[in-house]
């Protein structure tokens, strides 16, 4: 077995230290050792997006990329989104749009999103749907997600 090493990364705004094995993947270590279970585990191949977190400022596939790997770098997780009880736009309009069901794709989509958000706070119906691909879900059909990701663009513009 390999030593395990050390990694601090960023993780929500807050400096974290950890041990992982150097086969650990960050979904794994997020969940497992950090306790911010809202990184959610679908495929654990890359192929579903559940697990997508922010790290410097791209949405990746955690379950995809060695803990190892975060040194130095700075993560978001779902778990980060919000100030306090108070829910991001993205979180709120996928609420009110009915932008989700099951759960499990939901926390990717929404980080997801924001990557979108942050570099074109106004992007097209099409916009959208490529940028979304590489987020499964089998549950709400994608138009009721492209209908939160439209009102929490317009939420985000006007600072709601």
């Amino acid at each position: 077995m390999a030593k395990k090493r050390i990694v601090t990364a960023e993780v929500n705004g807050k400096t974290e230290e950890f041990l992982c094995q150097p086969r650990q993947t960050l979904s794994e270590v997020l969940r497992d050792v950090l306790n911010l279970t809202g990184t959610k585990e679908g495929c654990n191949n890359g192929n579903c997006g559940a697990c997508t977190v922010i790290m410097d400022g791209m949405p990746v596939n955690s379950c995809l990329v060695l803990a190892v790997e975060a040194d130095g770098s700075k993560i978001e997780t779902i778990e980060g989104l919000a100030e306090g009880e108070t829910l991001h736009p993205i979180q709120t309009s996928f609420l009110e749009n009915a932008g989700l069901q099951c759960g499990i794709c939901t926390p990717g989509l929404i980080m997801s999103v924001k990557t979108l958000l942050d570099s074109n706070p106004d992007p097209s119906e099409e916009e959208i749907r490529f940028y979304l691909a590489g987020n499964l879900c089998r549950c709400t059909g994608y138009d009721k997600v492209v209908r939160a990701v439209q009102d929490a663009a317009s939420k985000c513009q006007s600072g709601s």
